[in-house]
C-alpha cells in the first residue's frame, strides 16, 4: 500500500489533451483531431479503401493514411472542412456575436458531427 506523501495528484481535465499537456497550438490541434475523427468515421462506415478515399477526396494516398493516422501537421482546418464536404457532408460555422458571460475559459471552437 502507499504512503499518502508518494500519491500522484490527479488534476482535472480541460477538455483539451494538448492544452492540458502544455502543446502549443492546442486549440488548432484539438479541432483537427475532432475534424479529422469525422473524416475517418465517415470513411470507415462507406468501407472506402485509402485509394478509393484518396480518389473521392482528392488527395494522395499517403495524404489519406496520414489522415487516418491522426498525423494532421500536413492539414489546416480549413482543408479538412474542404475534405469533408468532398464527402457530402454540409459544414455550418456559427459564429455568436453575444457578449460572452464572465468566464475563467478563453473563447473557443466547438467541433460537433451530427
Amino acid at each position: 500500500m502507499r504512503n499518502r506523501s508518494n500519491r500522484e495528484r490527479i488534476l482535472k481535465s480541460s477538455g483539451n489533451v494538448f492544452a492540458d499537456l502544455g502543446r502549443p497550438n492546442a486549440r488548432e490541434k484539438q479541432t483537427k483531431i475532432r475534424l479529422a475523427l469525422a473524416i475517418n468515421r465517415l470513411l470507415a462506415v462507406r468501407r472506402l479503401s485509402q485509394t478509393a478515399a484518396s480518389r473521392k477526396l482528392g488527395i494522395g494516398q499517403p495524404k489519406v493514411s496520414a489522415l487516418h493516422n491522426y498525423r494532421l501537421d500536413g492539414f489546416s482546418v480549413e482543408r479538412l472542412l474542404h475534405l469533408l464536404t468532398r464527402l457530402g457532408c454540409e459544414v455550418e460555422i456559427v459564429v455568436s456575436l453575444s457578449p460572452r458571460r464572465r468566464s475563467r475559459t478563453a473563447p473557443r471552437i466547438l467541433v460537433s458531427a451530427a
